[in-house]
């Protein structure tokens, strides 16, 4: 199975520039790239911040954009969402039994349980008793393998100013979880803005580039302002077999050139210096 991790598209109305660039256009660009070069995806799973400022103006360009996907598409809300305005765009998106932005799938590989992190009034993380009762539901209705995605990580990842907005109550959330952590084959979540990859008491997870705007990367201890630059967006490619779950990150707007790597390159010097001056000298 093959499907397509997008996150953190930040999507504002009319047009306009977030940061110095234009968010819409990143997502027109990354529906482009996806139908093109990932048409065989079995679907497109979007963990949060649809938009910028979760207005109706930037949902309507959010919708425009996000339908001329080829493959089925599964929405998420982040601390940048509105889910009242996210509804009126979205009326047929699932929402569990208290209205939260949360439902479950079944796919070849294990069945997909998307959960809604978002709280009101802060771009800190949550998931409250009701979601948890929710989620313990669902876990208890298979005994099989898992794939959990959500937008805001259950851990500190070492950038100060992100870890103050993570999830809150990440050990209730694990308190839940632990029993069924030995099926959860991957965790994918967005918000840092980064790619990110690791292990969290046993999960493997990641986490993917923003579309328009990521976080720069600070490792220094007690920062408490948010260094934002202009990275390349990126979305993920993720791959599973019954062995393996494997995650592409995909530099969709990478313009630079493409050479042959094998041979005759590798074994003529001389061909190899035409193939570089051919390509452009990055080595500097």
């Amino acid at each position: 199975m093959k499907f397509i991790h997008l996150t953190d598209t930040h999507v504002i109305g009319g047009d306009r520039l977030l940061y110095g660039a234009n968010p819409a256009r990143r997502l027109a660009r990354a529906v482009d790239s996806i139908n093109a070069e990932h048409a065989d995806s079995a679907f497109v799973v979007l963990t949060g911040d649809m938009t910028h400022w979760g207005d109706a103006e930037a949902y309507a360009a959010f919708r425009t954009q996000i339908m001329r996907l080829a493959m089925p598409v599964h929405l998420m809300v982040g601390n940048h969402d509105d889910t009242e305005a996210f509804a009126r765009y979205f009326p047929n998106a699932p929402r569990d039994e208290n209205g939260f932005v949360q439902y479950a799938f079944d796919t070849d590989q294990g069945r997909v349980i998307c959960l809604d992190t978002r709280s009101p009034g802060t771009h800190a993380g949550r998931f409250c008793a009701a979601r948890r009762d929710w989620l313990n539901s669902q876990l208890s209705l298979t005994d099989g393998p898992l794939l959990l995605f959500m937008h805001h990580p259950p851990f500190a990842v070492g950038l100060s100013a992100m870890d103050q907005i993570m999830m809150q109550d990440a050990e209730e959330f694990y308190a839940i979880l632990a029993p069924h952590a030995h099926r959860v084959r991957h965790l994918f979540f967005g918000h840092l803005h980064r790619a990110l990859f690791g292990n969290w008491r046993g999960i493997s997870f990641s986490c993917m580039r923003g579309l328009n705007h990521q976080v720069a990367l600070d490792l220094r201890p007690g920062q408490t302002e948010i260094a934002g630059n202009l990275e390349a967006p990126a979305y993920g490619v993720v791959r599973l077999d019954d062995d393996c779950v494997t995650v592409h990150m995909h530099d969709f707007t990478d313009d630079s050139p493409r050479f042959t790597l094998n041979a005759p390159s590798d074994t003529d010097p001389v061909s190899y210096q035409l193939n570089m001056r051919h390509a452009g000298d990055f080595s500097h």
